[in-house]
């Protein structure tokens, strides 16, 4: 078989493809993935919830015990449990107050009965983590955030 015979058979199977639609659902599905959507990692570009969302307030007596527990370790400087907590959140949902990278560090707060880290976390946010200006819980894995008064 020649090289152009097989350029021919090929510029035929394109154009049946062009006609069927598919290279358009091909170029959607490549730009889809190349712009981050379904790559299975959080891809937050702003606010997912309304602003609001930070106007709501949770009492530390209205944590739950392991969340209350929780903040006493962070006041405390430790020590904890998981390896992630006390590293830097980085906000990439946009719905804490903005600030620099390295002002917020997140904390697990432990859910009964679940074997990984569950979704409750606390994130502190502060230039010293034993000395948090603010903190906020989230029970859904910063889906929304309320601000811990105390």
């Amino acid at each position: 078989m020649s090289w152009s015979t097989l350029r021919y058979g090929a510029a035929i199977f394109v154009k049946r493809l062009a006609k069927s639609g598919f290279l358009t659902a091909l170029f959607v599905v490549a730009f889809a993935g190349f712009a981050g959507f379904g790559s299975g990692g959080v891809q937050a570009k702003g606010p997912i919830l309304a602003p609001a969302a930070l106007n709501d307030s949770v009492m530390l007596a209205q944590l739950p015990i392991q969340g209350q527990d929780m903040l006493k370790l962070i006041y405390a400087g430790g020590p904890f449990k998981f390896d992630k907590d006390g590293v830097v959140f980085g906000n990439r949902e946009r719905i804490l107050p903005a600030k620099a990278r390295g002002f917020y560090r997140e904390y697990t707060v432990k859910t009964p009965g679940e074997r990984s880290r569950g979704a409750r976390r606390i994130v502190c946010g502060g230039l010293q983590p034993a000395a948090p200006e603010a903190c906020y819980y989230t029970d859904d894995h910063y889906a929304s955030f309320r601000k811990i008064a105390q």
